[in-house]
Parts: C-alpha cells; structure tokens; sequence
C-alpha cells in the first residue's frame, strides 16, 4: 500500500506542478548557426509544462515503465537516410556544443511537437520533419526574417497565401500554429512527389524555391556533373539547411553520445482547436480559460492585435485542461459581450484611417460593422467601433507591442524618431544615417522589402553625430536637401488636419507632432501651424 500511495503522489506531483520561469524576451542567439535567416524576435518566452516528468518510480515496484514520450515516438518514424558528409558533420558539432540552446528550443516546442507529430503523421511525412522548425525558427512563434518569412515554418507571404494562409491586419496565418502546420505538411510532400522521392531536394525547395534548385540541377546535367544535393551549387544559406536537419536527427537518435539530456514530453495533446463563433477580445478569453495572456498569445501567435480576427478564422488553442471552463463559460456570453464596444460620434476633420488608429481597429472593420460603403464621414453621424477591453501595455505579445519593444532596446548610435513621408525608403534612409538596411528593417520589426506608409513612425540609430541626426524632419538626400523646407500655415475657415495633411502631403501624426497638437482638439481660423514639407510635390 505504501508504494502505491509514493507512486499515486508522485504522479499527482508531476501533473500539476509548474517549473518557475520568467516571462522575459528571449531573442535567437546572435552567434548561433542555427537558424541564420530569422531575425531577433521578441516576445518568446518558457513556455509552461503540461506536467513535470520527473516522476520517481519506487524501485520496490512492479509498476511498468512509462509509455514512450514524444521524442521517442519522433526517432521512431524516423525515414530519411542517413548521411556521412562534412557538412553534417560540422553542424552537429556546433549543436552538441550548445546543450543550453538545444533545452531552450526544446522547451519552446514543448507545447506544439505533438501536434505537429500527428498532422506528419497524417500527411505519411517522415518525422524528422518534425524538427524543422529548430532549423526554421528555433520554435519561436513570433519569428520573423529578413526575408519576410514568418512563424515556425516561415512561410513567405506568396507561398503562405498559395497554401491558403489568410495575412491582414488582424491575422496572419503563417504564424497559426494549427494553419501553418498543415500547409507545411502539404508544401513537403507536393515537394516530395515533384522530385520523385528525393528528400533532400524537397527540404532545399522548401528553404530556397523550386525554381533554384532546379537550375542548379539543370546546370549540372548540362555539365554532365551529379546532380544530388551535396553536389548542387545552392545559396548559402541552403547548402547548410539540410545539413542542420540531418544533424538534428543524429543528435535526437542519440542524446546521449553528445552529452545532451531532453526533457521527456508527454506523448499526448497539449491543445486542442476550439470554435468561438465570433470575434473575442484575447483578455476576455484568457480571462474565461483561466489563462496567462502571454500562454494564450504563444499558443495562438497569429493574432496580431487586441482580439482575434472579426472576419475569421473563428477558433482559438487552448490548453486541454482550460477547454471545459473556457466552452462553458463562453456559452453564458452575449456576442456582443465578447468585446467591448464604444460609440464615436464624428466631428470636423475625422477621417476612417484616425479614427481606427485612435482604436486601435482596421478602417476595413469599422466599415463592415456601420455599412459604410466609401470613405465619406458626415459631421455628427456616430459609428460603433470595438475597442480593447484593457490598456494597449497589457497586451504584451500583440504585434504593437513586441515592436514598441524591439525599437525600445538601446543599442549604438543616436537614436531618432523619423516620421515615413511619401517616396521614403529604407535604402535612402540607412544612407542618410549611415546604417545597413537589414539592421534599419529589423530595429523595426520589419523586413527590407516590406512596404513604408507615410505617418508610419520608424526609430533609427543614426551613426550621423550632427544635429540632423536628430532633427530627422530637416533631413534630406544631398541632391533633396534644398527641396524640403520649413513653412507657416494660418488656418483658414473649413480647414481640418486631414485636409492640411493631404494639402502638402505629409501625414496627420506629423501635423500632430509638429505642433504639439494632442487628439480631440479642434482647429480654429487664424490658428498658425509649422509644417516642413517638400516644396516640389506640395499641391497648389
């Protein structure tokens, strides 16, 4: 009896405790191999155990060995060659050097692996699959690269959109840990079957497009060379790919050979989808699970803002053990109780594109919900406008605020506030400050082929040591400088900040900053306003 009462409590133990972590920003280490091309993200964090498997087991008992964890069952469907080659081996090297890294992104994948085990499963993918992402994104959820991949598979924008992975101001389906992981799995074997087998260009068409490799293969028939992998003149970045995914099978076949212990995880569900029927505020949800918001915001990283998408998709993950409350509680919810609502009446000089920056809502949304079929606002016509249940801060891991924060990290030079004006940049601007594009994109949470939009707010730190480093609405191009010039305006009967704006082409914020105007106030006749505008594209 007093075995059974060890193992009964232990178990009990092992179910319910929680490791102590903190929730601080963890970024992809700057000096690791692996993964080369992802950006430092913010926003990841440990991720809480299901259970702790430190179960001890009596050494007097007959009770069976615990059923296989997930690694077990992943080495286990292991499929894929195994290979002898420098490459491999060099990058093995470097991961058996680094335990700390390897428990760090074990602990982040920690809540996903099963999942992803059973769609590979289901799609007859070989389950080294499975530690693509260590190689993708080191399981950051909020991953973002240089290339504009994002998530843990990082999907490109075209290719996540080819595989149906809806991206808008709400969602952004690259990052769905449910979405992305299917359409991974669909992308992997349409590879697989289009090079008749061959895992090795499939995974290389995955990291680098079809299209390269293909022209590697053909350039080396045309020159009667091989035309496997290790034989093609790949990118960089792609010639060591595969070899990190082969090396990662070596390391998990066997831990032990390379003085890497991982933590066993259960072998079974961490989450599962549930329907919401409609949009929900993330506080509201969390709230309803019992949950962290942070936990909610890392297990449904595709929700970029305050809520989730009010055009779909309609589900949430949640933690096995939250369903039951969470479903019951939210069938005691009105609709219109899932988020909070607020009406606006409209006043001179409102446009849609302020009032939904004012709310922190799409203009899309706001015309959806009011029936608006143009642009056009009335003086006086009130809309109604969801608004967030809490303070912007509380929700740490939106998008707003992971970027607030990465533009908030102190780093060399001077740091400075450039508000975007039309026909910026990101080349002009990195050769105004002295900085690289890559590093100017990523102090943004941006890629460089992403798009600017005036008004757009962007922190630069300019290696200029001058007063125009930190003036940068003076700043221009050598041949521009002369083109950009500060004038006085005096407000004139039926002047609104929007009409101002689209007058000399500069944006709201930047009337707002210029003049120290806070939100609400209106403009009077006679009032004197400085602008700093470019004298040649200013309408008449």
């Amino acid at each position: 009896m007093r075995i059974l009462i060890v193992v009964l409590l232990t178990a009990a133990m092992s179910g319910c405790a929680l490791p102590s972590s903190t929730s601080g920003d963890v970024q992809i280490e700057p000096t690791a191999p692996p993964p080369e091309h992802v950006s430092m993200v913010v926003g990841d964090a440990p991720f809480p155990l299901l259970m702790r498997d430190e179960t001890v087991y009596s050494l007097l008992s007959d009770e069976p060995a615990p059923a296989p964890d997930i690694w077990q069952r992943i080495r286990d469907g292991f499929e894929l060659t195994d290979v002898d080659h420098s490459r491999v081996e060099q990058q093995l090297s470097w991961y058996a050097r680094h335990p700390e890294y390897m428990k760090r992104v074990a602990q982040r994948a920690r809540p996903y692996l099963h999942y992803i085990v059973e769609t590979l499963e289901q799609y007859d993918l070989p389950l080294e699959i499975a530690l693509l992402p260590i190689v993708e994104s080191a399981f950051q959820p909020f991953a973002y690269s240089h290339g504009r991949a994002s998530g843990i598979w990082q999907f490109i924008p075209a290719t996540g959109r080819l595989y149906g992975l809806k991206q808008n101001w709400w969602y952004d389906g690259r990052r769905d840990i449910y979405a992305s992981t299917e359409a991974a799995a669909k992308f992997l074997k349409r590879m697989h079957d289009y090079y008749d087998g061959d895992w090795m260009h499939a995974l290389a068409s995955y990291n680098s497009g079809i299209g390269n490799v293909n022209r590697a293969i053909r350039r080396n028939k045309a020159r009667n060379r091989p035309t496997d992998f290790f034989s093609l003149n790949l990118p960089r970045e792609t010639e060591a790919y595969v070899p990190k995914l082969l090396a990662l099978k070596k390391l998990i076949a066997a831990p032990q050979e390379y003085g890497l212990y991982l933590d066993p995880i259960p072998n079974q569900p961490y989450f599962t989808r549930v329907d919401i029927q409609g949009q929900i505020d993330l506080a509201k949800a969390a709230e309803l699970a019992e949950l962290e918001l942070d936990e909610l915001y890392r297990l449904n990283p595709s929700y970029n803002r305050w809520a989730t998408a009010p055009d779909g998709p309609h589900y949430l993950l949640l933690p096995i053990e939250s369903v039951a409350k969470f479903e019951k509680r939210l069938a005691g919810l009105d609709r219109d109780q899932m988020v909070t609502w607020q009406r606006h009446r409209i006043r001179q000089g409102d446009t849609l594109s302020g009032i939904a920056g004012q709310y922190n809502t799409s203009i899309n949304t706001i015309k959806r919900i009011n029936r608006l079929r143009g642009n056009l606002l009335r003086v006086g016509q009130s809309l109604m406008i969801p608004v967030a249940s809490q303070q912007p801060e509380r929700y740490r891991l939106s998008q707003a605020q992971r970027t607030q924060r990465l533009q908030n990290r102190p780093r060399q030079g001077n740091k400075i506030t450039h508000m975007v004006r039309s026909g910026d940049t990101f080349w002009q601007l990195a050769q105004r400050h002295g900085v690289s594009v890559r590093a100017l994109a990523a102090w943004n949470a941006m890629a460089p082929g992403d798009p600017l939009r005036p008004g757009q707010s962007l922190i630069i730190w300019s290696q200029l040591r001058d007063q125009a480093a930190r003036d940068p609405d003076q700043i221009a191009l050598p041949a521009q400088r002369s083109l950009t010039k500060r004038i006085g305006y005096r407000v004139r009967r039926g002047d609104s900040l929007a009409r101002i704006s689209q007058k000399f082409r500069v944006s709201i914020g930047q009337l707002r900053k210029w003049n120290n105007l806070p939100e609400g106030k209106y403009l009077q006749p006679g009032q004197r306003l400085t602008l700093y505008v470019d004298v040649m594209q200013t309408s008449s």
